[in-house]
């Protein structure tokens, strides 16, 4: 793959509500995770002391996301490094991170750079997004947003989902390129269509306002349904206002007080204003009932992937355009 000089995965947030949109773009993990059989962390431990790069990999990734181990980033960095050392494009992608967050290491926009950049070298989707939210906000190099667009255009047109959703996401606020909502859409749809909640979300919201697409509520709510229980904390919180608006589905204080606290337990900070306010309309055993659909709900939505895998590694930056 041709880079030109080289930058983070979109957990774009375009938020339209009463003319107000925001959008957050966020780095691409997409880091793999292989289960050691039987022996477990003991075993990882063993076959990293002998020099094995994969095992040092996945240590550094479980220390990294606190996933059967305390979460600990600097435990995390020195396996990493270890990997990384020995080529591993994951754990190269990883120690961009965690430079780029400042995470266990000293935060370093620079290393983080040259992470991504040598593992885009070796035609990484991941860290070519990446690469590619670090040119857009000159973040460890010189700002040059043509070369973002080029670097996140190649990660999405070969399928990444995260780069289709950044790349939207950059035609949505036109901050350095020329502003297009189709196109926006264009990416969008193909983020949603590959299953990502946050594109899914955005493309809901598109819907809902009219922007780059015709308006139709009905779309909007499949798309949001969708997102919300794949796990955005964005759109949970959006469905949880359209029940207790009854906007396009049925009036219902329950589901969205449920929706409300699932969004708040993913990190959405607007939630708990929401479910102060409705729980003063909603009687006890309304609200007892909610919150069983919320046990509920936890066992068949997908919102693990969002929140506890580190905001999928990323989280990188908010916009507001």
């Amino acid at each position: 793959m041709y880079l030109r000089p080289f930058s983070l995965t979109c957990l774009i947030l375009l938020w339209s509500r009463l003319l107000v949109v925001a959008t957050a773009q966020h780095s691409d993990e997409n880091l793999a995770y292989s289960e050691p059989g039987g022996s477990g962390v003991a075993y990882l431990h063993d076959q990293a002391a002998r020099g094995d790069a994969m095992a040092n990999y996945q240590l550094g990734h479980l220390y990294m996301t606190g996933v059967g181990v305390p979460l600990n980033y600097t435990r995390a960095a020195i396996y990493l490094r270890a990997a990384a050392e020995q080529g591993m494009t994951e754990a190269e992608i990883a120690l961009g991170y965690l430079s780029e967050h400042g995470k266990g290491m000293p935060h370093d926009y620079r290393k983080a750079f040259a992470y991504y950049a040598t593992a885009a070298r070796k035609g990484n989707l991941t860290a070519t997004n990446n690469l590619g939210l670090l040119y857009e906000y000159g973040h460890g190099t010189r700002r040059d947003v043509r070369q973002a667009e080029y670097l996140l255009r190649y990660a999405a047109e070969r399928g990444n989902p995260v780069a289709q959703c950044n790349l939207g996401t950059l035609y949505f606020g036109g901050r350095g390129v020329t502003q297009n909502y189709a196109k926006a859409a264009e990416w969008f749809r193909k983020a949603a269509e590959n299953d990502y909640a946050p594109g899914q979300q955005i493309l809901a919201w598109m819907y809902f306002n009219g922007t780059g697409v015709a308006r139709d509520y009905a779309i909007g709510t499949q798309l949001l349904q969708l997102a919300a229980h794949g796990g955005d904390p964005r759109a949970q919180i959006d469905l949880g206002y359209l029940y207790e608006q009854g906007k396009g589905v049925r009036l219902d204080y329950v589901t969205a007080y449920m929706w409300y606290e699932t969004a708040q337990s993913g990190g959405e900070q607007r939630a708990s204003e929401r479910l102060r306010r409705l729980s003063k309309v909603m009687t006890n055993e309304q609200i007892s009932r909610a919150k069983t659909s919320v046990r509920e709900l936890s066992t068949s939505t997908h919102r693990g992937e969002a929140v506890e895998q580190s905001q999928r590694i990323g989280n990188a930056f908010i916009r507001q355009p």
